[in-house]
C-alpha cells in the first residue's frame, strides 16, 4: 500500500514577507497608494488628519481578525445578515389548492396524490433487535425483521 503526505493546516495563508501574506501585503499597498495620493493633492494638516484615517482603516482590515476569519470578510457577511429579512414565517394555513398553485409555479412534480401516513411506532423490543443488528453488523437476524 502507498502512503501520501496528507496537507496539514491548509487553512493557514501562506506568508510572502515575514509574517505578512500576499493579501495582509496588497492591503497594505493600497492603503500606502491612497496616502501618495492625499500626500501630493493635499497641504500638511490635512495629510496627516487623512493618514490616520487611511491607517485606522486599512489597519484592521489587514491585520484583525473577527472569530478566526479576517475583518473584511466578517464585514461582507455582517452586511448580507443585514439585508436578509429578519422573521422567517411559517404560514400552516394554506389549502390544497393553494399549495397545488406554488408547487406548480414553482414546477414541482409530485408522483403521488396521496396523503403520507406517519409510520407507526416500533415497539421497544424491535428497537432493541435493530440496534442488535447495526451493532453486530448484520449477522443476528432479528425475529420479526
Amino acid at each position: 500500500m502507498q502512503q501520501f503526505v496528507v496537507p496539514q493546516f491548509i487553512d493557514v495563508e501562506p506568508k510572502i514577507i515575514g509574517a505578512i501574506t500576499l493579501r495582509q501585503f496588497l492591503i497594505c499597498i493600497v492603503g500606502i497608494g491612497i496616502m501618495y495620493m492625499a500626500y501630493a493633492f493635499t497641504d500638511t494638516a490635512l495629510f496627516i488628519f487623512v493618514s490616520l484615517i487611511i491607517v485606522m482603516t486599512f489597519g484592521p482590515l489587514a491585520f484583525m481578525k473577527v472569530n478566526g476569519m479576517p475583518l473584511h470578510f466578517f464585514l461582507i457577511n455582517f452586511i448580507q445578515t443585514l439585508k436578509r429579512p429578519k422573521i422567517r414565517v411559517w404560514n400552516k394555513n394554506l389549502t390544497t389548492s393553494e399549495v397545488a398553485a406554488t408547487m406548480k409555479r414553482n414546477r414541482v412534480v409530485v408522483k403521488s396524490k396521496e396523503i403520507i401516513q406517519s409510520k407507526p411506532r416500533l415497539a421497544q423490543n424491535s428497537l432493541r433487535d435493530l440496534a442488535l443488528i447495526v451493532d453486530t453488523g448484520g449477522i443476528y437476524k432479528g425475529d420479526e425483521l
